[in-house]
């Protein structure tokens, strides 16, 4: 597994009841059509998208992301920088949860000042402000990587809550 399967396979879960093609996603996050179709394989080996490349093994998506993201793709807050909000300093959490520094993405065009997070892959911030379903799921999923057991437990029942 890569960091941006994990983004892959969010944005298949913002399409659920809806037709789409590995050109959307590839357009959608900009990332490349070969790179989105090798994604997808990988996670179906890894057991979280089923063999017709379309239908998410929610439970084991899950239990990846409950589990092993903060393990495998850890994540310390670095330093002060103009960004998009993530974690705790974004929605659906920021209503829920109280933070001292905001989180970011490092994002030229973003008009928040806080501390740097990540993305698990570049184009993220840009993937996020075309689509609020979308930016939620990326929030959780960084509140998963860089919070503390309260965050991250809020951030798995929301997930759980919009995947079901």
């Amino acid at each position: 597994m890569r960091p941006h399967d994990v983004v892959v396979l969010l944005k298949i879960a913002t399409k659920q009841g809806t037709d789409w093609f590995m050109k959307d996603l590839a357009y959608e996050l900009g990332i490349s059509a070969s790179e989105i179709s090798e994604s997808i394989n990988r996670s179906i080996i890894a057991g979280l998208i089923f063999e017709d490349k379309k239908r998410l093994m929610k439970s084991a998506l899950l239990d990846f992301l409950r589990y092993g993201l903060p393990h495998v793709y850890p994540q310390k807050p670095g330093s002060l920088v103009r960004g998009l909000p993530t974690a705790h300093s974004a929605a659906p959490l920021n209503k829920l949860i109280q933070g001292e520094e905001p989180y970011v993405w490092p994002y030229s065009e973003g008009s928040v000042r806080g501390q740097a997070i990540e993305p698990l892959h570049v184009n993220v911030p840009k993937a996020c402000l075309k689509d609020q379903v979308f930016y939620e799921y990326m929030v959780l999923c960084d509140a998963i990587r860089v919070g503390k057991v309260r965050e991250k437990n809020i951030a798995l029942e929301e997930l759980e809550k919009r995947l079901s």
